[in-house]
């Protein structure tokens, strides 16, 4: 095909890119002879790809939720086994709405949950504690010296005078507040949790676990006397795995409303039966893709299907638009299949490939969860251009367009079109003035309410459920009932082997403790050396004079001996201090960790060193600081390799501009949006602003690309630009309402964060398409240089060839 025929009949990008054209031309000559051989090899893979995609299974751990190779998390990893009480634990809580826990009939229900929780898959059963595990002891000072036991006795019989003892050894130990409610009403049974399990090897089943919680414990003894309260990482993913089961009905009604808005608007089965069936088998694709490297499926990168088939959608829109418009004009199938294939094959490869750049970008934030959306979600869009640009051509060549998709295109075409005379009047420079001012009033008060948005989470309890959530609630009643915070950060103390309990250790931590304890949030510390201190008062006669340090080595040598080992690792060579925070919100974390970084930059030295961090506010605050250390840069990212692959089509700089200001004017509305809804940047939303812009170029490079089109056959720009929109504008007006109702389901998830993300995206996607319609032809009118071509007015900016 000529130049001519190109400029005429085709897309004028392939005159500016000969390999693209050559590719074209050999796959548009070959178009008959290929269509059944492509079909059946689309046939055979996809048949390979949906027994692979039905292996598929629920895959979360505790380790892709956190950034594994940041300093804290390795600090927290060398000390692992020690830690493990500290990290990833659950908390079954027994409250009894009578009496309190001392009533033998409690106990004995209490002692059951102990015996069921000890069971489950996954516990480390070795450190597993409740008033009724051994490891849990009463210590007293009496005239013959220390005398401890058992909180509850081998021999307890369930005597009312047995359980009156049990409330004597509580407040001996010390552990209400901890193990038992301040209003001594319900305990806590705390089981620590092993991420493999030792004998098999096989990782943690959350989901599993969750369920035998649910079926073993809570709806097993919850009666209205006792009722169950879990808290803890594991239970929070559980719920997680649990609320995403919904996926499947919020997929069907997106499936659904898909279907119909795309009947609607090409009023044709056959478009509507090509373009569902493409963009699901890449859905299937992309699902046996996941399995076969090894992935699975996570509540963050359970949506990325529906990403997927939204994205095909949107795309595929703008081929049954061009192959219904070719028929109109007289064409076979097969040659309006091959028209559509010519027109379309530059920009819908550059908008998906666009696409793919904003997903594989995330692979920059050394987390896991985000690393596999990213990788899903790239193969998700990978498979796109294949079934999109290929099959579906080669599809639509069989089925064509029915007699009444024909009769509402040519009406369609042949409309009066008012809304777009008055909306191409943005190309005029008089308007476009006013346009730029409007979106510059709107960006500033965007970039304003920006300035408040904040790293991290901003909401107590787990803010990826729903305020409401059972867990939430009962995380409300732990923080309520109990002293210790919910939130704590672990600082390791390490030293040479042997010495973590040596005066000059204890110093600095004691020390350590009181700065810490003076930090806005803080509410309390503990460590070997707090209870090292009430030893020795015991064992001098319980004078609270010597409730203190001592230099003298024996002294506190036998006071290390009876307290308990998880207080100090096996070789004396690490100190956890235990810093309990009245929340976990990024402010708080971020005080915390440079007020032990600085003590550390100051009394640090070769013996005693300061490691941080663990405890889940711990491995939040890690979480927060790779979140804000990668933001700018992935949004750098993502920015500039869409500016390239934009500056590669249009090969001029002034378009690129004109493409990529208003995807950054949404960008920073999205963050003033968070910020007034009251969202943190964290794993959940970053994600977010990185699809949001390179799905949302998509907009701007169809329009431009039909826009060229016009303007290089002589027409001025106000007047390509109407019949940009008589033709893409309308299909790029569709892509946007597709694209939101792939995501707008997502809002009514019971899982916060994907609600979150629902709505964050359905703005950018809707605001991303105003944003393009409106501002690209404003922004072309002052950019591009006014010269003159064929048949184009004096004082219009003509496209590629004037802007070059």
């Amino acid at each position: 095909m000529s130049e001519r025929d190109l400029r005429e009949s085709g897309d004028a990008d392939l005159v500016h890119h000969a390999a693209a054209r050559r590719f074209e031309q050999y796959f548009e000559s070959r178009f008959e002879k290929l269509r059944l051989p492509v079909l059946i090899v689309f046939l055979l893979i996809s048949a390979f790809f949906a027994f692979h995609a039905l292996q598929l299974r629920p895959d979360a751990s505790f380790e892709k939720m956190v950034p594994a190779s940041h300093e804290f998390i390795r600090n927290f990893q060398q000390y692992e086994n020690e830690l493990r009480p500290l990290g990833n634990v659950i908390r079954v809580v027994v409250e009894t709405r009578n009496g309190d826990v001392y009533s033998p009939e409690f106990l004995e229900t209490l002692r059951k949950i102990t015996d069921e929780v000890f069971y489950i898959p996954g516990v480390d059963r070795g450190v597993l504690k409740s008033l009724w595990t051994p490891n849990v002891l009463w210590n007293e000072v009496t005239e013959k010296g220390f005398v401890a036991g058992q909180i509850i006795p081998p021999g307890f019989d369930g005597s009312q005078m047995a359980a009156d003892q049990v409330r004597t050894n509580v407040a001996r130990a010390g552990i209400v507040g901890t193990l038992v409610a301040n209003d001594h009403r319900s305990a806590i049974v705390l089981a620590p949790l092993q991420e493999v399990e030792p004998k098999t090897g096989e990782k943690l089943d959350y989901a599993d676990l969750s369920r035998r919680l649910e079926e073993s414990v809570r709806d097993k003894y919850q009666t209205d006397d006792i009722r169950i309260h879990i808290t803890g990482f594991a239970k929070i993913v559980g719920d997680l795995i649990e609320g995403a089961s919904a996926i499947g009905l919020f997929f069907a009604i997106t499936f659904v409303l898909t279907v119909v808005v795309l009947w609607l608007y090409a009023r044709c089965w056959r478009s509507t039966f090509a373009t569902v069936f493409c963009c699901s088998l890449a859905v299937v694709w992309q699902l046996g893709i996941v399995r076969l490297v090894g992935l699975g499926l996570d509540p963050y990168s359970i949506l990325v299907p529906f990403l997927t088939f939204a994205i095909g959608v949107s795309h595929a829109v703008q081929n049954i638009s061009t192959m219904a418009a070719e028929r109109v004009k007289g064409r076979s199938n097969i040659e309006a299949a091959k028209a559509t294939f010519r027109v379309l094959f530059i920009p819908g490869t550059i908008a998906l490939l666009c696409d793919a750049v904003g997903f594989s970008t995330l692979l920059i934030i050394d987390i896991g969860v985000i690393r596999e959306l990213a990788i899903s979600a790239s193969v998700g869009v990978g498979v796109i251009i294949f079934t999109k640009m290929f099959l579906l051509p080669i599809l639509m060549s069989y089925l064509g367009v029915s007699a009444a998709g024909l009769a509402h295109q040519a009406k369609r075409m042949g409309g009066s079109y008012r809304w777009a005379h008055a909306l191409a009047s943005v190309a005029e420079r008089r308007l476009a003035w006013v346009v730029v001012a409007v979106a510059a009033v709107v960006f500033g008060l965007g970039y304003a309410a920006s300035r408040e948005l904040k790293i991290g989470d901003l909401d107590p309890g787990a803010p990826e459920l729903r305020v409401d959530s059972r867990y939430n609630r009962d995380n409300t009643f732990v923080a309520n009932h109990y002293s210790t915070s919910p939130d704590v950060f672990v600082v390791m103390v390490t030293t040479p082997k042997g010495e973590c309990g040596a005066y000059p250790v204890a110093v600095a931590v004691d020390q350590f403790q009181w700065r810490m304890e003076n930090i806005a949030g803080v509410e309390s510390t503990s460590s070997l050396f707090s209870a090292m201190k009430n030893v020795l008062a015991g064992q001098n006669g319980g004078d609270l004079r010597w409730n203190s340090l001592t230099r003298n080595r024996f002294s506190s040598n036998a006071a290390h001996r009876l307290l308990p080992t998880e207080l100090f690792n096996s070789d004396c060579s690490m100190v956890p201090v235990l810093i309990f925070l009245e929340d976990h919100q990024a402010e708080t974390l971020s005080r915390v960790v440079a007020a032990v970084e600085g003590f550390a930059a100051e009394y640090g030295s070769e013996n005693v060193k300061f490691q941080l961090a663990a405890g889940n506010a711990g491995i939040e605050a890690a979480t927060n600081i790779v979140i804000k250390q990668s933001e700018r840069l992935m949004l750098a990212l993502v920015y500039g390799i869409v500016a390239l692959l934009v500056l590669w089509e249009f090969k001029s700089w002034r378009i690129t501009v004109c493409i990529m200001l208003p995807l950054y004017v949404t960008s920073v509305l999205c963050e003033g949006l968070m910020a007034k809804l009251g969202l943190g940047v964290k794993v959940a939303t970053l994600p977010v602003i990185a699809l949001g812009i390179g799905i949302g170029v998509d907009y701007g490079i169809y329009i431009y690309n039909k826009l060229e089109y016009y303007l290089e056959r002589g027409l001025t720009l106000k007047e390509a630009y109407f019949e940009t929109l008589k033709t893409t504008g309308v299909a790029v007006a569709l892509t946007g309402v597709m694209l939101a109702l792939g995501v707008a389901t997502w809002i009514f998830s019971d899982i916060k964060f994907q609600a979150d993300m629902g709505l964050l995206l359905t703005f950018m996607f809707l605001w991303n398409m105003f944003g393009a319609v409106v501002m690209i032809p404003a922004l072309a009118s002052l950019l591009l240089d006014p010269k003159r071509v064929p048949g184009a007015e004096p004082d219009i900016a003509i496209g590629r060839q004037a802007a070059a």
